[in-house]
C-alpha cells in the first residue's frame, strides 16, 4: 500500500473500456489519488491517437506490439489489470525506460477453483449425465457413468508451482489425490511442497504419470507450445487435461487429435491460442476442440469473481500511482525489474 497524493497532473489512459469496463473498485482507486483516467476503446495505431502524451497506460487485454510502445513519448509505467503480459512487447517497453507493472496473486484462489471445477465435471460426466437427464435417457446416463474412475489415490499433475498450482494442490489433497508438480526452479526447495505433500519432480516424469494434468505456466518465448504432439502423446492413456493458463502453451491441434482418439479421456479449456474471446460476439467458432462431446470449454473466466475484480483494479492503480510518485511498485509487480526508468524511482 502506498501514500496517497495527489496526481492530477498525470494523463493515465486507460484501455479496453468497452469489453472490460472500468468497476467500481478500480474507479474509487483513481479517485483516492485523484486520478481521472481517459477511459478508452482502441487497438493498433489508434491507441496512440489517445495514448502518445500518457504518463501511465492501463491494459486489460490489448496488445502492446514494439510499434505502439515506441510511440509512447512520455509513458512511464504500462500497468496490467491481470497477471500475464505476454501481449506486451518487453523489449520496447526496456527499450524505451517504460516499467510494466502487473498484479500476478490477483486470481490464485479462483483460478484453482475454476481448475478443480473443470476437472471434477469431467471425471463425473456432468455434462453428459446432464444431457443424458434432460432427454429422459436414464440409461443412457447410467451406462456413461459406469466408466467413472474414483478420484481418491489418482495423480494430479501440475505443470508450474506458482500460486494457483499450490492453491490447486491445497484442493486436491483434500479430495485424496497424489499430487505431483515440476518447477522451473528444480534445485530451489520449497517449503509449500513439503507441507502440501506435493511431490516435486522433472517435466516429463509429471506429464508421464498424471492421471489429470493442469497447467500453470506463463506464455513467453520459452513456454510456448511446450505441450507438444510429442509430449501429448507421452501422457497416461485415458489422461484428463486441464489448462486455465494459456492456450499458447499448447499444440491446440495435436490435443483435440488425442481427445479424438480416445488417447485422452477428456479436457477442461479456459484459455485458447486460436480464438480470441477478448473479440466482439459473433458467430460460433471454428475450433477443432469445441467439436468433441469430451472437451469443457469456458471463454477465459477463470479469474473472474467480484473479489479478484477488488484485487486487480485496486492493484493496478497502486501499481501506477508508486511510479508516478517516483517510487517502485511493491514487490512481486514489476515484470522488467532490469528497466532503467524514464524517471528515477525510489526503493
Amino acid at each position: 500500500m502506498i501514500n496517497e497524493a495527489d496526481l492530477s497532473k498525470f494523463q493515465v489512459v486507460r484501455l479496453n473500456c468497452k469489453l472490460f469496463p472500468v468497476t467500481e473498485f478500480e474507479q474509487y482507486s483513481y479517485e483516492r489519488f485523484q486520478i481521472s483516467p481517459i477511459c478508452v476503446e482502441a487497438s493498433g495505431d489508434d491507441i496512440l491517437v489517445h495514448a502518445r502524451h500518457c504518463d501511465a497506460l492501463v491494459v486489460v487485454s490489448e496488445s502492446l506490439p514494439a510499434d505502439v510502445i515506441d510511440g509512447l513519448e512520455r509513458c512511464r509505467v504500462i500497468s496490467r489489470l491481470g497477471a500475464g503480459t505476454d501481449k506486451i512487447d518487453h523489449e520496447a517497453a526496456m527499450r524505451n525506460g517504460i516499467v510494466i507493472t502487473n498484479v500476478p496473486d490477483f486470481c490464485y484462489e479462483e483460478q484453482a477453483d475454476h481448475a478443480m471445477a473443470l476437472l471434477l465435471a469431467l471425471v463425473r460426466k456432468l455434462p453428459a449425465m446432464d444431457k443424458a437427464m434432460r432427454l429422459g435417457e436414464w440409461d443412457t446416463g447410467r451406462s456413461q457413468s459406469r466408466s467413472i474412475r474414483r478420484f481418491q489415490d489418482r495423480v494430479l499433475g501440475l505443470v508450474g508451482f506458482g500460486g494457483s498450482a499450490k492453491a490447486l494442490a491445497r484442493r486436491a489433497r483434500g479430495f485424496g489425490l497424489r499430487v505431483i508438480a515440476t518447477r522451473r526452479r528444480m534445485n530451489v526447495h520449497d517449503n509449500e511442497a513439503d507441507l502440501l505433500g506435493v511431490e516435486i519432480m522433472d517435466l516429463d516424469t509429471v506429464v508421464c504419470d498424471a492421471d489429470y494434468l493442469s497447467l500453470h505456466l506463463p506464455l513467453n518465448a520459452e513456454t510456448r507450445g511446450f505441450l507438444d504432439a510429442k509430449r501429448i502423446a507421452a501422457m497416461k492413456s485415458g489422461a484428463y487435461f486441464i489448462n486455465t493458463a494459456r492456450g499458447g502453451l499448447i499444440d491446440e491441434t495435436a490435443l483435440a487429435d488425442a481427445l479424438r482418439s480416445g488417447h485422452l479421456a477428456g479436457a477442461g479449456i479456459d484459455t485458447f491460442d486460436a480464438i480470441n474471446v477478448h473479440g466482439p460476439d459473433g458467430e460460433p467458432p471454428q475450433h477443432p476442440l469445441l467439436e468433441l462431446n469430451n472437451v469443457i470449454v469456458t471463454p477465459h473466466v477463470a479469474a473472474f469473481s467480484v473479489d479478484s475484480a477488488r484485487d486487480v483494479g485496486t492493484g493496478g492503480v497502486e501499481n501506477l500511482a508508486a511510479v508516478l510518485n517516483g517510487r517502485w511498485p511493491d514487490e512481486g509487480r514489476v515484470v522488467n525489474v532490469n528497466v532503467q526508468p524514464r524517471q528515477a524511482l525510489k526503493r
